[in-house]
């Protein structure tokens, strides 16, 4: 099952928490649109029928079925530029 580095817990609860937004929004994971290779993340208010719930800390993320086989043995980390905008990688799980 995909895990989640301690740096990417913060930055999903920094996107996650925004005033206004659903308490079950999540980050969203599916294979990307078009059969290219490749997933697509995206915010979303909770799962859909099916999903992958991967829950930690006090953040949601939610796999699609179809991309929840190839994120078996990934992490999910992520990374904040001097300027704000946050970027998500896949790595080996230690």
């Amino acid at each position: 099952m995909l895990t989640l580095t301690d740096q990417a817990v913060a930055a999903l609860r920094e996107l996650t928490t925004q005033p206004g937004l659903p308490a079950e929004t999540g980050l969203r994971i599916a294979p990307q649109d078009g059969g290219a290779d490749g997933l697509a993340l995206s915010l979303s208010d909770g799962p859909r029928a099916g999903d992958q719930v991967i829950e930690d800390a006090d953040v949601h993320v939610y796999v699609q079925p179809d991309a929840a086989a190839a994120l078996d043995d990934k992490a999910l980390d992520a990374r904040v530029s001097e300027t704000g905008e946050v970027s998500f990688q896949l790595q080996p799980q230690h």
